[in-house]
């Protein structure tokens, strides 16, 4: 006979799973598109297309999906923009990003390797996780 319970926490585990995964790409893209429009001024499709390391078509398909969220605005031929909307997804994103990294390199995660993890950890961790590592981030540093 099968555990109920262990599968009830397991079945709410892959749809937490679930749930990160359809969130991360609009995540990834609205915090590319922020930070290409603070460095360059702007955010061009082919940009994006070249940092995430897709096609361009690819990059164009993401972009649709951001407009139809209320995320971006675009068009044609045109630099990409986030909404009010877009612009608040970027920023929690990136703050997610730096607190999983800042955790990693407190308990001695090599920089770059510590940059590739938190770039999939940042997705996947719930707020109660994210501060924890806050909180052991400024024990480990000494804050």
């Amino acid at each position: 006979m099968a555990d109920s319970t262990g599968a009830a926490r397991r079945a709410v585990a892959f749809q937490r799973m679930r749930d990160a995964h359809q969130t991360e790409m609009a995540e990834d893209y609205t915090e590319l598109i922020g930070d290409l429009i603070a460095a360059m001024g702007e955010a061009r499709l082919t940009d994006l297309a070249e940092h995430m390391g897709v096609t361009h078509a690819t990059a164009a398909k993401v972009v649709q999906r951001l407009r139809r969220a209320g995320l971006v605005q675009s068009k044609p031929y045109r630099s990409i923009f986030l909404t009010e909307v877009g612009e608040a997804v970027a920023v929690a994103s990136r703050r997610r990003h730096k607190m999983v990294f800042d955790f990693l390199r407190a308990i001695g995660v090599a920089e770059s390797t510590a940059e590739i993890d938190a770039e999939g950890m940042e997705h996947h961790c719930s707020e109660e996780t994210l501060a924890v590592f806050v909180r052991m981030t400024e024990r480990l540093n000494g804050d």
